[in-house]
């Protein structure tokens, strides 16, 4: 499965790109040339099929971003799903999911079919839901195959919380901060780090998502990012 900057260094113009070229007012060879050397992307995942394909980064409109999702503090499916629709209303570009109660996949899938949006996800949020874990029971490729599955599910873009390794987390630990971790993904991969004394396997095995070709997850399960 081939990536559109794969397509761009190949020099295929992509029904992705000729939509984004439309849209932007900008040529061929200039969008070729800036996915190409990474300066532009297009989130657009194959299994998203609702999906109107935006562009993203240097000389591109600036995109808006809505922030949703079922929480504990607000578990009304429904209401988010209201807040979809009026995002679609107001034109939005991108819409993250940041659910991180219950069965968080049932609303994805849905929020997926029906979106037209780019849909990005939080994995490290899922982890417990989707896998049905204590957090203390969860192994390194628990949370790469959450990964995997968002990916096979169609969504676009992922956060990824690889930036707190042990290196990271010893400084943390000696610098007698005020306050706590404010990511609650980082904090949730802190913890776990702590019980299982390990490195943060978004750290530890970042370069197998895509990078290279000794992947914990095959490229071909990675869609058209």
């Amino acid at each position: 499965m081939k990536t559109q900057m794969t397509y761009a260094k190949e020099g295929v113009f992509t029904t992705q790109m000729q939509a984004v070229a439309q849209k932007e007012g900008v040529s061929e060879e200039f969008l070729l040339s800036s996915i190409a050397n990474g300066t532009i992307i297009i989130p657009a995942n194959i299994n998203h099929k609702s999906l109107d394909p935006h562009g993203i980064g240097a000389g591109l409109r600036t995109k808006v971003n809505v922030n949703l999702g079922v929480s504990n503090d607000c578990i009304d499916y429904s209401e988010e799903m209201q807040k979809v629709t009026l995002s679609h209303d107001f034109g939005i570009e991108s819409i993250m999911d940041l659910s991180n109660y219950g069965k968080t996949s049932h609303f994805r899938d849905e929020l997926i079919n029906v979106s037209k949006a780019m849909i990005g996800t939080v994995p490290v949020y899922d982890a417990v839901g989707f896998l049905e874990k204590d957090l203390k029971d969860i192994s390194a490729k628990d949370f790469i195959d959450v990964v995997y599955h968002h990916a096979k599910s169609g969504v676009d873009f992922m956060t990824i919380h690889a930036g707190i390794n042990s290196r990271a987390a010893f400084m943390f630990e000696q610098a007698h901060r005020l306050t706590n971790i404010v990511s609650r993904g980082g904090s949730v991969l802190y913890a776990w780090m702590k019980m299982k004394q390990a490195e943060n396997p978004f750290y530890e095995y970042f370069d197998d998502f895509a990078f290279t070709q000794k992947n914990l997850i095959p490229l071909e399960n990675f869609c058209n990012h």
